[in-house]
């Protein structure tokens, strides 16, 4: 695989997350347009992959998944977050990072496990609100 940067593996990792939320959400019987959006937010806005990624990083990612993530949160970017503060908005980015380099690298088996542990994660968190 060519070596590519955080920022590009967090694009291509963030496109990946929303389809598979989508694809999840609508499998789950939702079907109005504004609360598959409103469902989705809680999966996909920094905040939510920020909650993600930090129960990932306590027991199920490997040394270089780790090291992934930490390539993507400090790679150094232009853009402001609108919706999150910084350091939120760099773990995302981390995230996003992981499942792009995840998916580039033809690991779709420890990409989906991931995406799956992460539905898991954000519907406990919606289930104890």
């Amino acid at each position: 695989m060519i070596q590519q940067s955080g920022l590009t593996l967090a694009y291509l990792g963030d496109a990946y997350f929303e389809l598979a939320i989508r694809k999840h959400l609508i499998e789950k019987g939702h079907t109005k347009v504004n609360d598959l959006h409103q469902y989705a937010i809680q999966f996909t806005s920094a905040n939510g992959q920020a909650k993600i990624i930090q129960k990932l990083l306590e027991s199920e990612l490997t040394e270089f998944e780790v090291d992934t993530f930490k390539r993507g949160r400090n790679a150094t970017s232009t853009h402001k977050p609108k919706n999150a503060d910084l350091t939120i908005y760099r773990a995302a980015t981390g995230f996003e990072c992981l499942l792009g380099h995840l998916y580039l690298d033809g690991r779709l088996d420890r990409l989906e496990f991931l995406i799956q542990k992460s539905i898991e994660i954000i519907e406990e968190l919606r289930n104890n609100s």
